[in-house]
């Protein structure tokens, strides 16, 4: 955007309130503004300063409890750019010990944040990071083994912006907050009073997870955000605990992708809904040239639990208001040149068989349908869903791949426990996560097919891998979407088989292992979780 251009769009947008006098009246008086988080960079001496801590939100004519970095609710943007050396400081001002994960950024596993990565209350600690992968939206959240889902749950989560040269050479919209959105979404609950965040890890959320009747975008139900004319980018970051969504625009408006987790497609995908998993993060360009209004918007998805009210109808989630101030970003014909898809011949393939104990499954259903009946259940019959099985012949797949023993596919029988808990309900390879015990070891630079296997389940596992970015060879399978062909962190696996190609270029040693875990947070927390090690 020329200078010009730059000073009479922000003029415009700061007079009255960043809203035309026209329609300040109007829209103020219908639903609150969109909030834009800051967007922090290194100061002089290339540091950056997190803050976990303890805030108030204001829902539903309420103050509520919230956490957040640097504030009461999410969090900042961090801009890293590529090869620059970063220094995050680290302090925690909440009452439990929490951890910080870089979702997406490809780190040592010794400051990816991980479970074993624990800050105490009053802790403070710095971690140095230097990007080195193509510019992306990635994201920061808590990792704490047993209590993601309660910390997310809170507010916890912001956004990483990394930059390079490349990326910053295309007329993309990139003015922050004005033509260029971030826009985070999570579900919450509130108490009967709705003085509090409803937080419960049971049998039926370790089943299902943990879901909210609430929307947020940004921290805030249904806001409105005026922009310029023309093109406009949407970072998007499905932030939910458990939730998927499916995004499209009011009036159907195409959504143009130009962005999957690990950073720019090859070219800009025409879609007119989007899925969005757990954990995972698009950009989208809307045409906003016609100065029409709409509504970026969630379509009811069949998943058990999440298809209960106000998510059994389009559910509007942001209001869009063009200017009459023209923007200057365009849509590119094509954005980077992605490496081909290398061939998975002769190389070690890994096996990851997801399951869920019997009884936690039983009990879960159970317990979903007494509280909400059985539109909570998606359409599936629970004596059908009960009765599920691991088709046959799904271990004796593993039996020609390289580097697998019994205990890593599930082959081995698990002694039958005093009490169950359901806390250890979730498996990989027939194994609760074990903190102590990474399951395998990669050799770094290596490449490595892992399929991914949801055979005998039918529960949604948005499956994320940390300190690489992958290449999606199949999803369920079928080929991937050609918006998912790009650089991905998470898999859908859904009832069947997904593979990926996995290459991770730094170490992680035990004592910071990386994960591989079901991005569903109260399946992580129940043991669909493990860790491994790079050598």
């Amino acid at each position: 955007m020329l200078r010009r251009d730059f000073l009479k769009l922000t003029a415009a947008l700061s007079a009255a309130g960043a809203l035309p006098l026209w329609s300040q009246r109007a829209l103020a008086q219908t639903r609150p503004m969109l909030p834009i988080p800051d967007l922090l960079t290194p100061d002089a001496r290339g540091t950056i300063r997190l803050r976990m801590q303890t805030g108030t939100s204001q829902w539903r004519g309420n103050a509520v409890p919230s956490w957040g970095y640097n504030g009461n609710l999410l969090g900042p943007a961090l801009q890293l750019e590529r090869g620059k050396r970063t220094t995050i400081t680290l302090h925690n001002q909440l009452p439990e010990a929490t951890t910080l994960h870089w979702h997406g950024l490809l780190i040592p596993g010794e400051v990816d944040g991980g479970p074993h990565a624990l800050l105490a209350p009053g802790e403070q600690r710095s971690v140095s990071i230097t990007p080195d992968q193509p510019a992306a939206t990635c994201w920061f959240h808590p990792h704490t083994h047993g209590r993601s889902g309660y910390q997310v749950a809170q507010g916890l989560a912001g956004l990483v912006l990394v930059q390079d040269i490349e990326a910053e050479q295309l007329l993309l919209p990139k003015q922050w907050g004005i033509d260029d959105l971030p826009l985070v979404f999570q579900d919450k609950q509130l108490t009967a009073d709705g003085k509090r965040i409803d937080y419960q890890l049971d049998v039926m959320r370790a089943a299902v997870g943990w879901f909210g009747d609430m929307m947020l975008t940004n921290g805030v139900e249904y806001p409105q955000q005026a922009v310029p004319r023309g093109w406009l980018r949407l970072r998007l970051l499905n932030g939910c605990n458990a939730r998927s969504l499916q995004l499209t625009t009011s009036d159907r408006r195409p959504l143009y992708v130009i962005a999957s987790d690990g950073g720019l497609l090859a070219e800009p995908v025409r879609l007119e809904t989007l899925s969005l998993l757990p954990g995972e993060r698009f950009e989208v360009l809307v045409d906003t040239h016609d100065g029409k209004s709409f509504d970026l918007t969630t379509l009811p998805v069949k998943q058990m639990g999440m298809t209960l009210a106000p998510f059994d109808q389009p559910l509007p989630l942001l209001r869009i208001q063009p200017l009459q101030v023209q923007a200057s970003g365009t849509l590119p014909d094509a954005l980077v040149a992605l490496p081909p898809v290398p061939s998975s011949e002769g190389i070690t393939n890994r096996w990851l068989q997801l399951s869920m104990d019997p009884q936690l499954d039983r009990l879960g259903m159970q317990q979903l349908m007494d509280r909400y009946g059985m539109k909570a259940m998606a359409g599936m019959d629970r004596d059908q869903h009960a009765g599920m099985k691991m088709p046959e012949d799904a271990h004796q797949k593993t039996s020609g791949h390289q580097g697998m023993d019994h205990h890593q596919h599930g082959g081995a029988p698990q002694p039958a426990s005093a009490a169950w808990d359901f806390h250890q309900g979730n498996k990989i390879n027939g194994q609760p996560f074990n903190m102590n015990k990474p399951m395998f070891d990669v050799k770094r630079g290596a490449l490595e097919k892992w399929t991914i296997s949801g055979e005998g389940d039918a529960m949604l596992h948005p499956f994320h891998i940390h300190g690489t970015q992958f290449r999606i060879l199949s999803e369920n399978g079928k080929p991937p979407a050609a918006h998912r062909q790009g650089w991905k962190d998470t898999v859908n696996v859904e009832g069947w088989r997904s593979e990926v190609l996995v290459r991770f270029d730094h170490l992680a040693a035990a004592d910071h292992a990386y994960m591989a875990h079901c991005h569903l947070l109260e399946h992580e927390d129940t043991g669909m979780m493990l860790g491994f090690t790079v050598s």
